[in-house]
């Protein structure tokens, strides 16, 4: 290919991602938010349903779902929190590879969704036929992909990770003498090489959300907050990531808001975090990364326009009609599952240590 694969990939790729515009959606009066939670709840205890929630949804379903008995995670916690509780319905607040991890690891239960239609552009940047073209021309390697995938890739995949745990798997991958082909998300992918030393074949994909902070206005507004900590997520620019305090995954920032001792904090993920953060760190101040500056676009404007497709009144709607059904065919969640399970494995003898 004349200008390579990864340029020719990335060409190939970006058109296909469709951006939604971010939703309208007008304020319930206080009232009938009020009565259309407890109709939710009323719901959930009827259908021995539960409903976990991703830390980038809107706050008042992330209220409701602890509220109600259920949890608030990053999309793995979601999809364990769901295998170990006795539910036979999952509601997942969140994009579809979500709640296509839940059906995996939990074949047998019912999964809904508010917003079945809500994608990610690390999925939707990562399409099977290509990616599978991609490891087929790389067969020597092993394959690694990030949670952000749908459970074809996860399925064509060796081993699934998050990013809390990306760090340790390549490292003991490495350690075994095996070459690594990295998806989707370069940004991630850099952040890892560049941390362990291992060299990886990279997907072109990122996130439309991460890829909008910009390094100039982050480094302006920290210059008026100079003692803020700035919070980074690894899906950010590398010139983003460079200039953070503490990189990490969604529940490792949430972690730092409520240790550190900083009173202020500048965090460049999706602004949906914050609800989480201020629950556990009310008395901190916490400013939003800036997604201005050269090159900007604000496709996203620091929140995931899939994630807010996900409403109470979507998700009472699902409750009341049993639309939104996720399905994945036993077979490919078979081999799906294998990839998942690796990463659990291995993470429980991490913990052993």
């Amino acid at each position: 290919m004349k200008n390579g694969a990864r340029e020719t990939l990335a060409d190939v790729i970006l058109p296909r991602i469709a951006v939604p515009p971010h939703p309208f959606k007008p304020e319930l009066p206080a009232a009938d938010k009020v009565a259309l939670k407890e109709r939710i709840a009323a719901m959930l205890r009827q259908q021995n349903a539960v409903l976990v929630a991703h830390y980038y949804t809107d706050g008042d379903l992330q209220d409701l779902a602890e509220a109600t008995g259920g949890c608030v995670a990053d999309s793995l916690e979601m999809a364990r929190f769901a295998a170990a509780h006795p539910a036979q319905t999952l509601v997942v607040a969140g994009v579809r590879f979500m709640g296509e991890t839940s059906k995996i690891l939990n074949n047998e239960k019912r999964v809904l969704m508010p917003a079945p239609e809500a994608t990610c552009s690390l999925d939707e940047g990562c399409p099977i036929d290509l990616f599978t073209d991609f490891c087929d021309r790389h067969s020597d390697h092993t394959v690694v992909v990030y949670a952000n995938t749908s459970a074809e890739v996860k399925a064509r995949s060796h081993w699934v990770v998050t990013s809390g745990i990306a760090l340790s798997v390549v490292k003991h991958l490495a350690e075994k003498g095996e070459k690594i082909l990295w998806g989707p998300d370069r940004h991630l992918g850099r952040y890892v090489q560049r941390l362990t030393g291992v060299e990886m074949i990279l997907w072109p994909g990122s996130c439309v959300v991460h890829e909008e902070f910009k390094a100039e206005a982050l480094t302006r507004l920290h210059a008026l907050h100079p003692q803020a900590a700035v919070l980074v997520h690894p899906e950010s620019p590398e010139e983003v990531v460079a200039l953070a305090d503490v990189v990490g995954s969604t529940t490792a920032l949430i972690q730092a808001v409520r240790d550190l001792p900083n009173r202020e904090f500048i965090v460049a993920t999706d602004a949906g975090i914050f609800n989480k953060m201020r629950q556990l760190a009310p008395d901190k101040i916490l400013l939003g990364a800036p997604t201005a500056g050269e090159g900007a676009t604000c496709e996203s404007c620091a929140r995931c326009p899939w994630m807010e497709m996900n409403t109470l009144q979507q998700l009472a709607r699902v409750l009341e009609t049993g639309e939104g059904e996720i399905q994945v065919a036993p077979e490919l969640a078979a081999r799906a599952r294998i990839p998942i399970q690796r990463m659990l494995d291995f993470a429980a003898t991490l913990k052993k240590e």
